[in-house]
């Protein structure tokens, strides 16, 4: 789970909208496929989605990466430029490689940034190093960059009878799976008037001002930067109070989570690391107390259906299986479910981020059947 591919090509068009057009033609483009280029990672689902797991947010979200992927997408929108726009339109002004290699170092190097921000993990060392670091400030999906950021770079835009079409088909299926989904009324309360006060603007203000004016994108991305900042501020706040309550409650803390809620940013789920397992709870800015904990639901970090020893060589077994190995490569917070079946066993690996979630796929965890036959 990273923050959606909407997000990061919106980030890119209002990057674009502050006079990146005026600079080169493709400014635009160049940004948007530069500030998804390292979602290229995604073809690693070709070979499973445990190796993906295993695969993504790595070799291309780190810092090398950042340093080679801006050239081949300026490779790709020069070639693009010479062999399909000027045969075209041969009169039409080309494609400035120089700055265009500087947008696409600007664009790709926010998505990294972006991707850190929520719980799924960014490994920016690779490939010298295959440490994970974890933002934990954004759900994956984040209704009101979209608001914020969709409404500046529409407002700046001339997108005709097509481009309004298409506008309105996005704000029209974003709108309603946004308010299909459990959130609180508040939340869709507040997208909905944002929508209009968007609209409101657009066909009541001045359009050419709108249009040329670099105001509102650049007032947009401002906001968005201080959203990011007091997000993960808020986060590492909500982590020493996590931190207060456990240890009033005579926890021992390995480490603490608070993963973000969809479109409230007021609320956090949590997971306790101890040594024994995870203890999940809440956290709430707007109530008091504001962290709730549930010792009594504590997940153990391998349920004891045999002796320690038998457990260890099972799990052994299970972690040679590739899909495993991959899983786990990736786990930040993983343990282990043993079942016996006759005389085999079944284990069930999982991540305690994702295991209460449902429609997360392989993120949730896998089931492994070991033999007694493989335990010789």
């Amino acid at each position: 789970m990273e923050l959606d591919n909407l997000t990061h090509g919106l980030v890119g068009a209002a990057i674009s909208k502050l006079g990146a057009e005026r600079i080169t033609p493709l400014a635009t483009t160049t940004l948007v496929i530069a500030a998804n280029a390292p979602d290229i990672d995604v073809l690693s689902f070709l070979r499973g989605e445990y190796f993906a797991l295993s695969f993504r947010r790595g070799i291309t979200h780190g810092w090398l990466a950042l340093i080679v992927i801006p050239f081949v997408v300026t490779g790709v929108i020069l070639a693009w430029d010479r062999t399909v726009r000027r045969r075209r339109s041969p009169d039409v002004n080309p494609v400035r490689p120089g700055p265009t290699l500087l947008l696409s170092f600007l664009g790709v190097s926010t998505h990294p940034f972006l991707d850190w921000l929520n719980t799924y993990g960014m490994r920016w060392q690779l490939p010298f190093a295959d440490r994970w670091t974890y933002g934990d400030a954004l759900f994956i999906i984040d209704p009101w960059v979209w608001l914020v950021l969709g409404g500046a770079v529409f407002l700046s835009s001339s997108p005709g009878r097509l481009g309004n079409t298409a506008w309105a088909l996005l704000a029209g299926l974003l709108s309603f799976a946004f308010l299909v989904i459990p959130i609180p009324l508040a939340a869709k309360a507040t997208w909905t008037i944002g929508i209009l006060i968007v609209l409101w603007i657009r066909f009541r203000g001045h359009t050419s001002f709108l249009e040329t004016s670099s105001m509102i994108p650049k007032g947009a991305l401002t906001a968005m930067v201080a959203y990011f900042v007091l997000m993960v501020s808020a986060n590492l706040a909500s982590r020493r109070h996590v931190r207060t309550t456990a240890a009033e409650a005579n926890l021992k803390v390995v480490d603490v989570m608070v993963s973000p809620q969809p479109a409230n940013p007021f609320a956090g789920e949590v997971v306790v690391l101890t040594d024994v397992g995870f203890v999940p709870g809440t956290h709430h800015w707007l109530r008091n107390p504001r962290v709730e904990l549930f010792p009594d639901q504590i997940v153990p970090l391998v349920n004891e259906v045999a002796e320690a020893e038998r457990l260890e060589v099972i799990v052994e077994a299970a972690r040679r299986y590739p899909d495993a190995s991959h899983y786990l490569v990736w786990s930040r917070y993983p343990y282990v479910r043993i079942e016996p079946d006759g005389a085999n066993w079944w284990v069930f690996f999982s991540d305690a981020r994702y295991d209460r979630d449902n429609g997360v796929g392989g993120l949730s965890g896998l089931r492994i059947r070991i033999t007694e036959e493989q335990l010789r």
